[in-house]
């Protein structure tokens, strides 16, 4: 168990490199690190008048002399001596996009968590002492953010924590005492439950809203498919309608046009009939008038009288097939006829076009 702690590695880290010390020098909070590490450290803070603790934070007005722990520079020697030779996992080092913990050295970790109190980033292995330390603990930690000096007064780089209702800003505590004396201020945490509380009244208004508008989603969704299945049926009603209405019409045609066709043939076969009766009848003549023809050319008189009674028959009056004289009567009625009835149907439909019109005008889901 002894050499187990012996060898815990973290106990003996520079939190700044996250290696074993090199060097190690105490600060007076008396946090340990590698020489270099915090030198780097506190030459980076070489702008501020004082210097701090890159874990507790504890600031000190002169920069503290640094003098090497020897003790700690022998556990460490003999750490190395007994520490298994393993290969250590590659650290998640930081890209442009990601971002950095503020308190490593040269090549930054990718930060893991910001602290709102420090106004600071840490990786993994910066953040332990605020999951160890009991005023750290108290600290609130986000998601690592870029945002962190959103919560610094750009006037006196302190946090702002306070909320002024008359200027309607955050302020930091100096603001509060110098352009802010006399506003009406709360804490920024107060502020953020006052509104916190009224922001859960919107989203349950909100939310009630959004069952509504759900409620009105469903009921206009069964809306449209009652509808879709009315109008199919509207369609398909009306097609077999007008499909009927076509085979009638169509019927009516077929009906119209037999009977022309039956009647034409009946007329024309019976003046066919009549034309080769009376075409006869001309033969006939013909024939008579030859012979009566001969008859008076003849020569001997007694002849030409001897004969001429017996042809008395051939031009005597026979009955004969006559045409009455009267206008040709044709088919024009018939085509007059059904120009008026179609006439009259598209009156009809016109008028009762109208009608259907309006009715699928006035068909509506639901009304605008």
């Amino acid at each position: 168990m002894a050499q187990q702690v012996f060898l815990n590695r973290e106990k003996w880290s520079c939190s700044i490199c996250l290696d074993l010390l090199k060097d190690p020098v105490s600060i007076p909070c008396g946090h340990s690190y590698c020489m270099s590490c915090i030198n780097s450290s506190w030459d980076e803070e070489r702008e501020m008048e004082t210097c701090s603790c890159p874990q507790c934070r504890q600031r000190f007005t002169l920069r503290p002399v640094l003098m090497k722990n020897t003790m700690l520079a022998d556990l460490v020697e003999e750490i190395k001596k007994v520490e298994p030779q393993t290969a250590l996992p590659d650290p998640a080092y930081a890209r442009p996009e990601d971002v950095a913990c503020d308190y490593c050295t040269g090549k930054k970790l990718k930060a893991f968590k910001s602290c709102l109190v420090f106004t600071a980033s840490y990786c993994e292995q910066h953040l332990q002492p605020h999951y160890r330390v009991a005023l750290l603990k108290k600290h609130k930690l986000v998601e690592a953010t870029f945002k962190l000096q959103e919560n610094n007064c750009s006037r006196h780089d302190e946090v702002m924590k306070i909320y002024c209702r008359t200027d309607q800003e955050c302020i930091c505590f100096l603001c509060s005492m110098d352009d802010h004396k006399g506003h009406d201020m709360v804490p920024a945490a107060a502020e953020r439950a006052e509104r916190q509380t009224k922001l859960g009244a919107n989203r349950q208004e909100i939310q009630q809203r959004v069952q509504d508008r759900e409620r009105d989603v469903k009921v206009l969704q069964q809306r449209v498919e009652a509808f879709n299945v009315s109008a199919d049926e509207a369609v398909r009603d009306s097609e077999k309608t007008f499909t009927e209405l076509i085979h009638l019409i169509e019927k009516i045609r077929s009906e119209v046009t037999q009977q022309i066709r039956s009647k034409h043939k009946t007329q024309v076969n019976q003046a066919q009939e009549l034309e080769q009766k009376l075409q006869q009848s001309i033969n006939d003549l013909r024939r008579t008038d030859i012979e009566l023809e001969r008859i008076s050319h003849a020569e001997d008189h007694i002849h030409f009288l001897n004969n001429h009674p017996s042809l008395s028959h051939l031009y005597k009056s026979k009955d004969s097939p006559t045409i009455d004289v009267c206008p040709l009567s044709c088919f024009e009625d018939v085509a007059a006829a059904v120009s008026e009835v179609r006439d009259k149907l598209q009156a009809v439909l016109s008028e009762d076009w109208a009608r259907i019109f309006l009715a699928v005008t006035e068909v509506a889901i639901s009304p605008l």
